[in-house]
């Protein structure tokens, strides 16, 4: 009989982990705990929902294989959302790859993603702001989602990121200045 595990705590779950007993349950109960978080994440950075249904797959993978090897040193969920980071900036480069290699002219891919997502319409201010933070440079778009919808403080971007606290903060602030310049441009 496989006992609940009770504990939700990261140190307890990564304990349970490394028991063959609890291994399984371990990590569902991980993906659980942060699942939702790292759908959001990877899917302000891919837009489309089976695009980020497919990254998440992916790094679920590597936390499964990486798991065993994490050493408590840093949090377990900047560890997450270090490697949905990475699979996301891996599936973009991987689209304009694909996309470069086609003959269609793939200018705006995200942005053309996004309208074409279901409800879009150019009039709410949500969708607006969605095509305002797509056109941002990569970094900065990554920035910018960490910060304002994750709230992110900028230490912990930071360990996702390997990026210096004071370049972060130039990249926020770069960032937030072209999301508003965005909104000056439509009134």
């Amino acid at each position: 009989m496989i006992l609940p595990i009770t504990n939700t705590d990261d140190l307890a779950l990564l304990a349970a982990f490394r028991e063959d007993a609890t291994k399984e349950r371990a990590f569902t109960e991980i993906l659980k705990k942060y699942s939702e978080r790292l759908y959001w994440h990877i899917r302000r950075m891919v837009v489309s929902h089976d695009d980020a249904h497919d990254v998440l797959q992916n790094v679920s993978i590597k936390v499964w294989k990486g798991l065993a090897e994490f050493r408590s040193e840093a949090n377990l969920f900047t560890w997450l959302y270090r490697i949905a980071t990475n699979e996301s900036l891996s599936f973009l480069e991987s689209q304009k790859r694909r996309a470069s290699l086609s003959l269609s002219d793939e200018m705006g891919g995200l942005e053309n993603k996004l309208i074409a997502e279901k409800g879009f319409d150019i009039k709410k201010v949500e969708w607006r702001l969605q095509q305002a933070i797509q056109a941002l440079p990569e970094k900065q778009r990554i920035v910018f989602n960490l910060r304002y919808y994750d709230e992110m403080p900028y230490e912990q971007m930071s360990e996702v990121t390997g990026t210096s606290v004071g370049a972060l903060k130039a990249s926020y602030h770069h960032a937030v200045k072209k999301v508003e310049a965005c909104f000056r441009e439509e009134f």
